[in-house]
């Protein structure tokens, strides 16, 4: 089943940022995770403005996004995102499927 990355973060330092950016496509193509977002714009539909970057990514089931975020060369990689930004975020979240029905008290 698939599952979801959703990460978020503000950019302070741009240049040192497109160094992250240029390493990330290789590392998830080895795990067969892909962009479903990366930091199209964001419209706020309810609660606080949204200001910062959002990516999206699919993998294969949750166990491929685990090890593709403890994959060494993504974690070297990573190093110029956790220098170039802030308030960052990435949450996992497993796909129910298209057949299944999400279950509102869970």
């Amino acid at each position: 089943m698939a599952a979801y990355m959703i990460c978020t973060m503000r950019v302070h330092d741009p240049e040192t940022y497109k160094k992250y950016t240029a390493l990330t496509p290789a590392t998830l193509k080895k795990y067969g995770g892909k962009f479903l977002t990366r930091g199209d714009p964001v419209t706020t539909c309810e609660g606080e403005t949204f200001t910062d970057r959002m990516v999206i990514l699919e993998f294969p089931d949750e166990a491929t996004a685990q090890a593709w975020y403890n994959d060494t060369d993504y974690q070297a990689a990573s190093k110029y995102r956790r220098a170039s930004s802030d308030r960052g975020r990435m949450i996992l979240q497993q796909g129910r499927g298209e057949s299944a029905a999400p279950d509102p008290l869970v």
